[in-house]
Formats: structure tokens, C-alpha cells, sequence
């Protein structure tokens, strides 16, 4: 069960996707609250960077479909193709994250 739980969250890059459109994007629909290095600048919105990039996508999916609801994201997702989405995902999952020294070590 793990396994397949494990494989069904596993990163697999978006084929086709392009990083840099994912990018430009994010500089215009996305940045304000996500932050353009994928980290939130607002407390209502989560962090991007290095999200699964299968996550990103059913969570977009749901926005898009009205499945979730977000009156900031409804607006913004609105106008965006299956192909902006995937250009999204492919940014911010593949925003490198790591973690530093931590507290109590």
C-alpha cells in the first residue's frame, strides 16, 4: 500500500511543458501571493516551490473545475489553458528546496 501510494505522488515531469512560459506566468498571474521563487508572500497562500508536481496539478484542476473553491484563485485560473497549468507546474515543482540547519540540533 505504501508503495503505491508512493508511486501514485511520485514526481513525473509534465511532458511537453515549457519552464520558461511556466515562468512568465508565474511573473504575472501568480507572484504576488505565491511569490515568483515559489515561496508565499501572503499567509493565505501556500508555498509552491518544489511542490509534487501531481499535487500542483489536481489542486489546479480543482480550482479550474470549481471542484475548489478561493475567490483569489478563482479569478486568476479562470483564463488559464491545460497548457498554461502544466507550464505552471513544471515551474514551481521544479524550484530546487532544501533545508537548512535545523532549531534544537
Amino acid at each position: 500500500m505504501a508503495l503505491a501510494m508512493a508511486a501514485a505522488f511520485a514526481a513525473v515531469p509534465a511532458a511537453a511543458a515549457d519552464v520558461k512560459a511556466g515562468r512568465a506566468l508565474a511573473e504575472a498571474k501568480c507572484a504576488v501571493c505565491h511569490g515568483l521563487d515559489g515561496i508565499a508572500k501572503i499567509a493565505e497562500a501556500p508555498n509552491l516551490a518544489g511542490q509534487n508536481d501531481n499535487y500542483l496539478t489536481k489542486q489546479l484542476e480543482a480550482f479550474k473545475s470549481g471542484e475548489r473553491q478561493n475567490q483569489m484563485m478563482s479569478i486568476v485560473i479562470e483564463p488559464l489553458s491545460e497548457d498554461d497549468i502544466a507550464n505552471l507546474v513544471t515551474y514551481f515543482s521544479g524550484i530546487p528546496i532544501s533545508v537548512g540547519t535545523l532549531p534544537g540540533g
